[in-house]
């Protein structure tokens, strides 16, 4: 009876001791990786940091396992995850804010992320920005099949129709950043395309310009 109860004790302090292990703490970003082939299996893959130094102390670098890896960070800001540069052809790197919560991400020729807010806005961001890229990438190529045929005035429509396009896709990424009020995926994409920017002036004035149309604003 004495032996059933100290073995009983036993189990209970290590389950103890595994559940305390297993909790994450309410300030760590816990991101789960998924790969989309396990021809990367034994290869580094990293978490590296958007903005700032890029050192052995603000890089994490885990190998892969049966397709699985993950990383954990108490730092909130922008990481890029990259695999090791000799496998990286034709694997998307991926960008992922270091929020506190689950983070659920998969590694591929096209790779996402999710699982807490800004994460969530964030994948929302990066469909807007590959369709953005991949309708300019088509009208690219209708500017150049139309120039090599001598058609100005269909290159030049073509070219209005991509400003267009470049124009709503720099609005949206501006309201998304408006919508998200603050925080690190807000301060990110507003980063991107400000609205005004500052000029200097051969007679020395500094005056404020208009980004999309590169036009002075009186003040």
């Amino acid at each position: 009876m004495k032996n059933l109860l100290i073995l009983l004790i036993t189990t209970l302090m290590v389950v103890s001791i595994s559940g305390c292990q297993d909790k994450v703490s309410p300030t760590t970003c816990h991101i789960q990786g998924t790969m989309g082939s396990d021809d990367y299996d034994g290869k580094l893959i990293f978490l590296v940091p958007l903005n700032g130094a890029q050192t052995a102390e603000t890089v994490d670098s885990i190998e892969i396992k049966g397709r699985k890896f993950e990383f954990k960070t108490d730092s909130m800001q922008m990481y890029k995850i990259l695999l090791d540069y000799h496998y990286r052809l034709g694997i998307q790197p991926l960008l992922v804010v270091g929020e506190p919560g689950e983070v659920k991400v998969t590694i591929d020729s096209v790779s996402h992320c999710v699982g807490t807010p800004q994460n969530d806005s964030l994948e929302q961001w990066k469909v807007i920005t590959e369709t953005h890229n991949r309708q300019l990438g088509e009208i690219k190529k209708m500017i150049i099949e139309s120039s090599k045929n001598g058609n100005p005035r269909l290159v030049e429509s073509l070219n209005m129709r991509a400003d267009s396009i470049h124009l709503a896709y720099k609005n949206r990424t501006r309201q998304m950043a408006a919508n998200l009020k603050e925080g690190v995926l807000s301060e990110f994409l507003a980063k991107l395309y400000p609205t005004t920017y500052r000029k200097k002036l051969p007679d020395g004035r500094i005056v404020t310009m208009n980004a999309d149309t590169n036009e002075e604003i009186s003040e």
